[in-house]
Parts: C-alpha cells; sequence; structure tokens
C-alpha cells in the first residue's frame, strides 16, 4: 500500500505483458505443458519381450549391458594406469644420448706388422651415429624392414601385433613364439633391456644378460608396450631410431650400423649405397646367421627381400631397384680376410687379461702376423690334404712359422683355417716330440766341446729298470750300423747313438738345455728322454728351433707388438723384439748344430723338406706307435714347425715325420720363400779331427773313459 494517495506506476508491466495488451494476466499456455509431454514420449521406452525368441535374447542382453558396464569402466582404469606407468618411465629415461653405447665389455682390434687390420674380438662399436646423419638409404631400409608404420603409431601397434599371432598360430606355434609384431620402439625398448642394467652379480656374462633380455612371456610383453609408450613420451621418433642404430647387433661382433658399416664394407654408415643398406638392414632379423662373413651369398638374397620392401614402399624408385639387386653389397677386402683366427685367439690368450679378454675399453693391438705368410701356411695345409691325404682322414695338423727371435708370423691351429674360438693344435695341445727331441741332446754335447765327428756305436745296447725287465730300444728301422759320427745319428734320427750321448752329457744338462730353450714340463727322468718320450707345444718346439737359429739364445715366442686405446696415441705396451733371452749354449756350438741339421735336410730323414736354392736345417720327429709326426726346420729368415696326428692319440697310418710333415714344411715355405733372394744359413762346418774315439755303452755303462775324461776337465773349466 501507498501512504501518499497516489496511485503507483506498476513495475516492469511492459516487460511482461505485450504491448496492446489490455493489462490482464494472459492464460497460461497449454504449449509448454505440451511440450513437456512431449519430451517425456520422446524419452525411449525399454520395450518388453515379445515372443518366445525376445524372451530368450533377455538374458544375453543385460549380459551385454553388464558386460558393457563393466568393461568401460576397466577400460578407463586400465588406461589411467597404462598411462600412469607410461609417464612414470618416461620420466626415469636418461638423456638420448647416454643409451648409445650399453656396452659391458670393450673390443680389440688386430692388425698385422704393417698395420692392417685382420681380426677383432669383443663388441665393435664404430662410434655414434644418428637418425639423421646416415645414409638416408640406410634410414630409410630400416624402417621398410622392421617397421614401415614408424612414424605413425605411439610405440605400439595392435594390428601387428595381431597380425603376428596370426601367423604364428598358422605355423604352430605359440601366439608369443616366433613373429613377434614389435615395432622399433619396442625393439628398441627390448635392447634397453626394458630399463633393467646389468648386474654382474646377477648375470655371468654380458650374452646371460642379453639372452635374459630377450625371453618372452605376457607380463614382460605387457612391460615392454609400456616401456615404448615412456619412450614416445620421452623422446622423438628420431632419437628412438638413433638409439636403434647405435644399439642394435649386426653380427660378427658389430654393435650398431656404424661398426657394421666399417666391417663388412670399410666404409661409414654415411655412405653405404641402396645394396649395402639393404644387407646391413637384413641382418636385424637374424645377425649371426645371415652376417656375409658368413654366408655372403645368403646375406645377398636377405638384402634383395629388403630391396623390394624399399621400392614397395616408395624409397626406392624400379630402376634403383634393379640396380641395387643386380649389383648386390660385396665385403671389403680387409673383410675378406677369413684367416688368421688362430693366431688371433692365441694373441687374446697371451696378452694382458684385463685388455683382451675382460677389456672394458676399446683396444688396438698391432701383431706380428704376416698375412702373406699367413695365406702361405694355410694354402699349403689344404693342397697336402687334399692331394696327399686320403679322403675323409680325420687326421689335424698344426703349423707355426716365426723369426729367429720368436716372432710369430703365422699359426694354423688345425685343418678348420676359419675357425675362430676352436681348439689350437698349434699352442694347446701337448704330445710326444719323439725325434724332434734330439737336437737338443747334440746341442748339449757340442756345447761341452764334443765334436759332430765324434764316434759313437750303433749297437744293440739295453740299459737296467730297477724292478722291471732290461730297457732294449732300437731303431726305427730294425737295424744297427755299428760306429758312426754325431752328424749321421742326427742325420738318420738313429736312436741308440742318441741314448748313449745323452747319457754321456748327463740327463740333467739335456733337460736343462731343452727348458732353457723353451721346451717346459716334465721331462723324462730315465734314459727315454732322448727318444722325446716328453710333451711339448709346436709352439714351444719351433721357439726351441729358432733359439738354434738365432745362435743358441732362448727364444719367447711372441705375437703382440703395441697395444694403445683407441683415440689415443700413447703406447701402453711394446714388446717390439721382446722374444730374446739368455744364452743357452754357446754361438759355435748352435753353428755347429745348424751345420749338422742341414745334413738331415740334404742326406737324412728331411729330404721332402729341400728347397732348390736354399740351405735348409730341421729335423723329423715320429713317436712310439707313430701317433705323432713332426717336422720342424728352418732358412736364414723363418723358422717353421709342423705337427701331425688325431686328436683321439689314434696312430697314424704309414705317416713318418720325414713323411707327409715335411711335405706340408716344404709346400709351406717354398710359398713363403717365393721371390725372395736365399738367404745362407749361419753356420759352422767344424774341422774334422784326425782321429776321434768310439762312444759307446754296455749295460748301461759308459765305457770309453778318455771321452769322460775330456767331457769333466770340459765342465770343471
Amino acid at each position: 500500500m501507498s501512504g501518499n494517495g497516489k496511485k503507483r506506476t506498476p513495475l516492469v508491466a511492459e516487460r511482461r505483458y505485450p504491448a496492446g495488451s489490455t493489462g490482464k494476466k494472459p492464460a497460461p499456455k497449454k504449449k509448454a505443458a505440451s511440450s513437456r509431454t512431449t519430451r517425456r514420449k520422446a524419452a525411449p521406452k525399454r520395450s518388453k519381450p515379445t515372443g518366445p525368441i525376445g524372451w530368450l535374447l533377455l538374458p544375453f542382453r543385460w549380459a551385454v549391458r553388464i558386460i558393457w558396464a563393466i568393461g568401460w569402466r576397466l577400460g578407463l582404469v586400465t588406461a589411467l594406469i597404462i598411462g600412469g606407468f607410461s609417464l612414470y618411465f618416461a620420466s626415469q629415461m636418461p638423456a638420448m644420448e647416454e643409451l648409445i653405447d650399453g656396452r659391458t665389455r670393450g673390443s680389440v682390434t688386430m692388425t698385422d706388422l704393417t698395420g692392417e687390420v685382420f681380426a677383432w674380438r669383443g663388441d665393435q662399436f664404430g662410434g655414434m651415429v644418428r637418425a639423421e646423419s646416415v645414409s638416408p638409404h640406410l634410414h630409410n631400409a630400416v624402417v621398410a624392414t622392421e617397421d614401415k608404420r614408424f612414424y605413425r603409431h605411439l610405440g605400439i601397434s595392435p594390428r601387428g601385433i595381431a597380425s603376428a599371432i596370426r601367423i604364428n598360430l598358422r605355423e604352430g606355434r605359440g601366439p608369443l613364439s616366433g613373429h613377434g609384431g614389435s615395432t622399433i620402439t619396442q625393439q628398441t625398448a627390448k635392447l634397453l633391456c626394458l630399463g633393467v642394467p646389468f648386474d654382474p652379480t646377477k648375470w655371468e656374462s654380458e650374452a646371460d644378460y642379453e639372452a635374459d633380455c630377450r625371453r618372452t612371456s605376457l607380463r614382460r610383453k605387457a612391460r615392454e608396450a609400456v616401456f615404448a609408450l615412456g619412450m614416445e613420451l620421452a623422446y622423438s621418433k628420431e632419437d628412438i631410431l638413433t638409439i636403434y642404430l647405435n644399439r642394435s647387433y649386426l653380427g660378427a661382433g658389430s654393435r650398431g650400423f656404424e661398426a657394421a658399416a666399417q666391417r663388412y664394407f670399410g666404409v661409414s654408415a654415411a655412405e653405404v649405397d641402396p645394396a649395402q643398406a639393404a644387407m646391413l638392414a637384413g641382418l636385424l632379423t637374424a645377425p649371426s646367421t645371415n652376417a656375409p662373413t658368413r654366408n655372403l651369398e645368403r646375406a645377398q638374397n636377405r638384402a634383395a627381400i629388403v630391396i623390394g620392401l624399399m621400392e614397395e614402399q616408395g624409397y626406392l624408385s624400379t630402376q634403383e631397384a634393379m640396380n641395387a639387386i643386380a649389383n648386390p653389397a660385396t665385403l671389403s677386402e680387409s673383410a675378406q680376410q677369413d684367416s688368421g683366427g688362430f693366431f688371433a685367439d692365441w694373441v687374446m690368450e697371451s696378452g694382458p687379461e684385463f685388455f683382451t679378454r675382460d677389456t672394458t675399453e676399446d683396444v688396438i693391438i698391432r701383431t706380428t702376423l704376416d698375412q702373406d705368410i699367413q695365406a702361405a701356411a694355410e694354402e699349403a695345409l689344404i693342397s697336402v690334404f687334399e692331394n696327399e691325404v686320403r679322403e675323409g682322414s680325420e687326421a689335424q695338423a698344426a703349423i707355426v712359422v716365426m723369426s729367429a727371435d720368436g716372432a710369430v708370423r703365422a699359426m694354423v691351429g688345425g685343418r678348420n683355417i676359419s675357425a675362430t674360438g676352436a681348439f689350437n693344435r698349434a699352442t694347446q695341445a701337448l704330445r710326444q716330440t719323439g725325434s724332434a727331441f734330439k737336437p737338443f741332446i747334440y746341442a748339449a754335447a757340442l756345447d761341452l766341446g764334443m765334436s759332430p765327428y765324434a764316434m759313437v756305436d750303433d749297437a744293440p745296447t739295453c740299459w737296467q729298470r730297477r724292478g722291471s725287465r732290461d730297457w732294449c730300444p732300437v731303431n726305427y728301422d730294425r737295424t744297427f750300423k755299428g760306429p758312426v759320427t754325431l752328424i749321421q745319428a742326427l742325420a738318420e734320427s738313429r736312436n741308440i747313438p742318441a741314448i748313449i750321448v745323452s747319457e754321456d752329457v748327463g740327463r740333467e744338462l739335456v733337460r736343462n738345455v731343452a727348458n732353457g730353450f723353451g721346451v717346459e714340463g716334465d721331462l723324462a727322468a730315465g734314459p727315454a728322454l732322448a727318444l722325446g718320450v716328453s710333451e711339448s707345444t709346436l709352439i714351444e718346439m719351433t721357439g726351441a728351433f729358432a733359439g738354434i737359429l738365432n745362435g743358441g739364445s732362448a727364444v719367447t715366442p711372441y705375437g703382440l707388438t703395441d697395444l694403445r686405446i683407441q683415440g689415443d696415441d700413447t703406447s701402453l705396451m711394446d714388446a717390439t723384439g721382446a722374444g730374446i733371452g739368455e744364452r743357452v749354449i754357446r754361438e759355435d756350438a748352435a753353428r755347429q748344430l745348424t751345420w749338422m741339421m742341414t745334413k738331415v735336410v740334404e742326406e737324412g730323414t728331411g729330404r721332402r723338406a729341400r728347397i732348390d736354392g736354399w740351405q735348409v736345417a730341421g729335423k723329423s720327429g715320429t713317436t712310439n706307435g707313430a701317433r705323432d709326426a713332426w717336422f720342424i726346420g728352418f732358412t736364414g729368415d723363418y723358422v717353421t714347425g709342423v705337427w701331425m696326428g688325431y686328436d683321439d692319440n689314434r696312430p697314424l697310418s704309414g705317416v713318418t715325420g720325414g713323411g707327409l710333415p715335411a711335405t706340408i714344411w716344404h709346400e709351406t715355405m717354398v710359398r713363403v720363400l717365393a721371390d725372395r733372394s736365399p738367404t745362407p744359413l749361419p753356420m759352422i762346418a767344424p774341422p774334422q779331427p784326425a782321429a776321434t774315439g768310439l762312444l759307446q755303452s754296455e749295460g748301461g755303462q759308459i765305457v770309453d773313459n778318455d771321452i769322460l775324461d775330456v767331457l769333466d776337465l770340459i765342465v770343471n773349466n
């Protein structure tokens, strides 16, 4: 009500009623009610099942609704969990550069005496490459081969996984066995072992660690997928591809595409052409099996498939693909050097462990190997076994060639010349030396002043043995020649004279001379010492003969001359000339012995080793039962030792040291000395005395007292 009696103007009436209205409140519109009614009618109605079929389908409809209600909620929760874990992994990812080189071991690169690479050991890593800097052909080949949708997915490819499971089941394998359907991101995650670092207390070796990382299970595949999503969040596509290119193993000890390109083709990963890129990418599926150093034809066939994929996906034109297939990639000259494996293994074993077998650095070792001599030894061995040995024979042979100072120039440890990590018969086989031991007996005698023309009685002789029958050895030819000179006794490898001389100068002195020259181990204590019943290795025996060639000084065989860390010019080990040791016998005694040993080749058991125009000295050896056959000889430049026998110690059939071993020696040295000028042997032909006494034995007693008096006088003065 108003207190002034005036009529009050209605508030906002003009907004409530339309113009021209009479002022009366309009009646409520029925349209709104009708609209609400319409909306209610528009709501879907749950239809009641009609008919028997409807009632039968009702439970299935309810089941679908329940599954959907639960499923989308579980899906949401799962997505949130996966997203959370992916974000966690992404937050834990280190800088991309820290993941490039994941090796726990270093590598060893070996060069020959000229500096040319001939062998690799350990895991080679050629240095970091980036996906943007490698050859475009290599970049495209990897993507085309391993993951053509790489730039379109988020780390996993459901389509690829489903396809892989279908293929595995169709081929009769388990769903996770065989094809994995993994993207490049997933493969990179596996190469990183899903972020689990190598622990030497948990895994015995890096190989065990990697094998464990490759094991497949549903749990591991789930973790792999989450880790891959985390990588996609943390890194760009090119970063992921960079890690993959650097960590992939590509056979022959190559880690990463830079190392593989250098190993197989001698070029950088930035320089490979389409054919080379296709071959490298083709190694990803089976690096050891498809490695071109193992089977070049298989590697080329696999590369042709990759080239087809590159053409199909538009990375190569038809003409480029045809050119790449018509001109497949081939190995570089150094990669084709499929030799020196036994030598390389020996260097790895004999070198310092922390720089060879267990190195964590990349090491460059310069060696004494001469690849031409190595090839000569391998060719000789193959030639003799193909032409002189019956087909199917399981007999083995080994060769060592060294200089007079002990520098090993070639080594063949068995008939499988391309083997690596195999049993090396040149360095590991302990075998009886037979008559190859006899030069040490005569070295001891000559060092005491005995003349090569001294006479010794080659007659039936027995030695008494305590508690058993007398020992009555015979010569190889079962004959006895009576008085012979030391020269003839050595040349014809007479057993009785060797035993008599050994007993005369004393077994202990003979053992000392043999040990001094490098024949290690327990040498026989009885008179059979003279017949080489003790065991030694080929490299020891060859080194001992090198001591005779160099004038009577001990020799330690060696193969390493320089060791450096890759990229560092500082030499950590310089072993040049390290083979020469202390003097064992007088130089003139060594020169006389060398002259006596030339008679072995010219007139005695080593005739097969003769080389026209060259002075050759040597000694054959055949053990009891012909279980081992040796020939070790030298020219003025090189000492070469050859052993032949069976690994199971079976007797050889019709083989003596002067037979096939001497033939192998000859074939080796003919190749080694080709196009060289003859080098005279450092030897002395002793003057022939007017008369000498006769050295003989009866019942184990030395009876020539005049000779004994002379020897005693020399020893005491």
